[in-house]
């Protein structure tokens, strides 16, 4: 490690967002008596462009907080604005919360977004952007995707699907195009200009067994057209595909990562690209590490990829109370540092580190 931050949460947490000002909200899930909402001024260290030589303050700071009532399975900060909004069980309902000014340290819940026909529906997949206006993309099935102006509640664009697939993630390519992502791999293209079109991108192959599939978009990557961004996309048992979504009929790559138990079980599966470096990509949410990747060499031969680094100080932090190891439940990249990652698990950890460049490589 070039560098390595730790900081215990007082419970687990799946989500990690980058807020205003290089701030960090964590959220918890799964508590009966209240789950957290704080947002974390990080180490001085990461507020600069630059890597810093030692610093005598090297822990993270509550900056504000409160309380969700429900599990928070999903949190985004909405760009340009003071708000959060959070979504997770027993329903598809959103909710908005104000991060308060300076002279308050209390994160407060404003209101309820219920959708419709939200009941029996699972969690709502969210995404937002504030090119027109501060907007929330939101849905749990393909055929429930809408998106909604947060401030005014007005309904801006609803997705036309016949089909009715779970999913496992959402995304702003631009302020025009989503992306939508099924548990089952299926990609799908919309455009807010033509509301009737759903355009799907090559499937993902076929294996023998309930798998399932999570996405990750190339954020940050502004020098670069949407449509021109890679795709991943992560299953359950370890394959990953590569997709030019200007070229959806066939994958620009296909590996398979290395992972302990290959199984159906993707609650915490994540991948997610690099913004500050080239082709690098990483993946948690089968054990106790975050696994890093150099895409580059990667070819359609679905052979198996090895890492570059590997993150393992989840996993030596101990057993939990109930003995089992810890699991990485998320992780994210530093938005301007470009070996930077943050990683929580679900013995309320969170890490931030650096790795130390392999000699010969950029």
């Amino acid at each position: 490690y070039r560098d390595l931050h730790t900081f215990e949460l007082q419970a687990p947490t799946r989500l990690i967002e980058w807020a205003r000002g290089s701030r960090v909200c964590v959220a918890g899930y799964g508590r009966s008596d209240g789950n957290e909402i704080l947002q974390l001024i990080p180490p001085p260290t990461l507020l600069t462009k630059e890597t810093q030589g030692l610093c005598p303050e090297r822990d993270f700071k509550v900056e504000c907080g409160g309380f969700s009532e429900r599990p928070v399975y999903s949190l985004k900060y909405v760009p340009d604005t003071s708000l959060l909004v959070t979504s997770g069980p027993p329903d598809s309902s959103l909710q908005i919360w104000q991060v308060s000014a300076e002279d308050s340290d209390v994160i407060k819940f404003v209101s309820t977004l219920a959708t419709e026909n939200d009941t029996g529906q699972s969690w709502a997949k969210i995404a937002t952007i504030s090119a027109k206006a501060p907007w929330v993309l939101h849905g749990s099935r393909l055929d429930r995707v809408q998106i909604t102006e947060v401030e005014s509640r007005k309904n801006v664009y609803t997705a036309a699907s016949r089909g009715s697939e779970e999913l496992s993630g959402l995304a702003f390519l631009d302020c025009n195009t989503l992306l939508l992502c099924c548990s089952t791999g299926r990609l799908c293209l919309a455009d807010i200009r033509q509301p009737q079109s759903l355009v799907e991108a090559t499937p993902v192959p076929s294996a023998p067994g309930s798998e399932l599939w999570c996405m990750g978009t190339r954020q940050g990557a502004q020098a670069l057209e949407p449509s021109s961004q890679p795709v991943a996309r992560l299953s359950s048992r370890g394959l990953l595909t590569l997709t030019d979504l200007r070229k959806t009929s066939e994958f620009l790559a296909l590996a398979k990562v290395g992972v302990p138990s290959p199984g159906s079980a993707a609650e915490f599966l994540c991948v997610s690209w690099a913004p500050a470096l080239e082709g690098y990509l990483a993946v948690s949410g089968f054990d106790g590490t975050v696994h890093v990747y150099d895409t580059q060499s990667w070819d359609s031969s679905g052979r198996e990829a090895e890492p570059v680094f590997v993150h393992k100080g989840h996993a030596f932090g101990g057993a939990g109370g109930s003995g089992d190891l810890p699991l990485v439940t998320v992780h994210t990249w530093h938005l301007q540092k470009p070996r930077t990652l943050l990683s929580a698990a679900n013995d309320g950890s969170l890490h931030v580190w650096d790795w130390v460049q392999p000699c010969g490589k950029c």
